[in-house]
């Protein structure tokens, strides 16, 4: 970052593990009951010392996971149709994220050193104060502190390859509707109604990430589609 602005550099490291699997399970359609789950995991680590291109902020005097290293990864979904050649059709989708690692604050103390904005959307609390976008926190010495949408390590446990800090894991519900080969006068409809995180869950999918910055999950909304087949 420089001056807030993501320009990325080359950067090129000692030597660099990048792992991974994902396995889908699908079951067959039992009276119009169909359902499947994916699972995955990735695992990224970049040793250093880097060899090369440019970098702005510590080097990396070890080994240390990148912001796109997450241990878990779930969606799973079930849906129930009438008819294959069209009818009532309802499903839902179940997605569980275990977390990306926050490379931008490995402890607390880096946290407080973050503007009022950042703060905000990662939930830093200090007891019973929340930080706003007007009121960053700067100094703590209550008991409690921590943050709701990130997970940092206790004070002298983080690790940069065994312990980094995290986005918390959260899960999230979406929930449709509809229905296939509606008649409209001569010609055929699909019509569907999409709930997307229907709990309204408040979550981080990123947090000041190299290449993509700060992003949360969508927010509830409700999405209709109306499809004409030909």
């Amino acid at each position: 970052m420089i001056l807030n602005t993501p320009l990325t550099f080359p950067v090129q490291f000692r030597e660099s593990k990048i792992d991974g699997g994902l396995v889908r399970v699908t079951l067959p359609e039992i009276h119009g009951v169909q359902a499947y789950t994916t699972l995955s995991h990735t695992r990224a680590r970049l040793f250093g010392p880097e060899l090369g291109g440019l970098r702005f902020k510590a080097s990396y005097s070890s080994v240390a996971r990148p912001d796109h290293d997450e241990p878990f990864q779930q969606t799973s979904h079930v849906e129930y149709r009438t008819s294959r050649a069209g009818g009532f059709w309802t499903g839902l989708t179940w997605r569980y994220d275990s977390g990306l690692v926050a490379v931008s604050v490995p402890t607390f103390a880096a946290a407080l050193r973050l503007g009022g904005d950042d703060q905000a959307a990662m939930g830093l609390y200090c007891g019973g104060t929340l930080a706003t976008r007007s009121q960053p926190i700067r100094s703590c010495s209550a008991a409690d502190f921590g943050a709701t949408r990130i997970r940092i390590p206790s004070p002298g446990t983080e690790n940069d390859d065994t312990n980094p800090t995290r986005i918390a894991p959260h899960h999230l519900i979406d929930v449709g509707v509809g229905f296939d080969a509606v008649s409209a006068g001569r010609v055929p409809l699909r019509v569907r109604l999409t709930i997307v995180n229907a709990f309204d869950r408040i979550a981080l999918y990123n947090f000041l990430s190299t290449f993509a910055g700060t992003h949360f999950v969508t927010p509830r909304s409700i999405q209709a589609t109306v499809t004409v087949p030909f």
